[in-house]
């Protein structure tokens, strides 16, 4: 009996992994809710020295603020260094500048 138990038991095991169900469908994707992407034809400005630097960084806040991935505050707070920036450029201490666009990008988060 004890070889009928086992036997019994295996085939328990055996029907138990037999499925018929079909798989879950996929989750559906999350419709995205107005613009989360960088237009095609993004291009950052071209320059040199500290113009160029502030530019591009305008351009890539401008950017961040279309595309809902930076809030209006935000934004603003990185505006006001932006005009700190532009007042060292201006100066001509185009490597405080800079430096101060190099910091500021850090202390949002960016690279």
């Amino acid at each position: 009996m004890p070889a009928r138990a086992l036997c019994l038991v295996a085939l328990l095991a055996l029907a138990a992994c037999q499925t018929t169900a079909e798989p879950p469908a996929p989750a559906p994707k999350p419709e995205p809710r107005g613009v989360s992407v960088t237009p095609a034809g993004f291009r950052l400005p071209e320059g040199s020295g500290c113009q160029g630097d502030i530019a591009r960084f305008r351009a890539i806040q401008a950017n961040d603020l279309e595309t809902g991935h930076t809030t209006r505050q935000v934004y603003d707070q990185i505006e006001a260094e932006m005009k700190r920036a532009d007042a060292l450029c201006a100066a001509g201490q185009s490597g405080a500048a800079s430096a101060h666009v190099r910091a500021t990008k850090s202390r949002f988060g960016y690279p």
